[in-house]
């Protein structure tokens, strides 16, 4: 049986000092659609399977681990000061954050699942990208403010 880890390559390739983790099982990928009550979207299942997560240099958490993805996501929608200040989390997976304090979810758009960068101080949720590779491309390669 060959095993292709696309994904490790391509970090590897753009971002030498990147962090990888260890794959994630089926039964933790499972048990975060499970606990979410979404479905995770493929790349990210894909990703999750070559790598519990995807650290940068600097301990930023590019992409989270499984059970980190459980945790925060769940804290957000059920945290009771959020659910007065924010509009609602249940459609979205939020999967990684900056240094700089924005973090990014994935939604579903018309045309499919497309990334956000949520920022916590307006509550403003904008499409930044529409695939997990751009996402990185950017963040490794673009420097902490692509976003913007």
């Amino acid at each position: 049986m060959i095993i292709v880890c696309v994904w490790r390559e391509l970090i590897v390739e753009m971002y030498p000092e990147a962090d990888l983790h260890g794959p994630a099982d089926e039964v933790a990928l499972a048990e975060v659609e499970k606990r979410l009550m979404l479905p995770l979207p493929f790349e990210l299942a894909s990703l999750l399977r070559e790598t519990d997560g995807v650290t940068n240099e600097y301990g930023d958490a590019v992409v989270w681990g499984a059970r980190r993805l459980v945790e925060d996501n769940l804290g957000m929608r059920r945290e009771p000061d959020y659910r007065q200040l924010y509009a609602p989390f249940d459609e979205m997976i939020f999967f990684g954050d900056s240094d700089m304090g924005p973090q990014f979810a994935y939604v579903h758009t018309d045309y499919g699942p497309g990334i956000v960068v949520w920022d916590h101080e307006t509550d403003r949720r904008r499409l930044v990208v529409v695939s997990l590779r751009d996402y990185l491309v950017r963040c490794f390669l673009q420097g902490n403010a692509w976003f913007r």
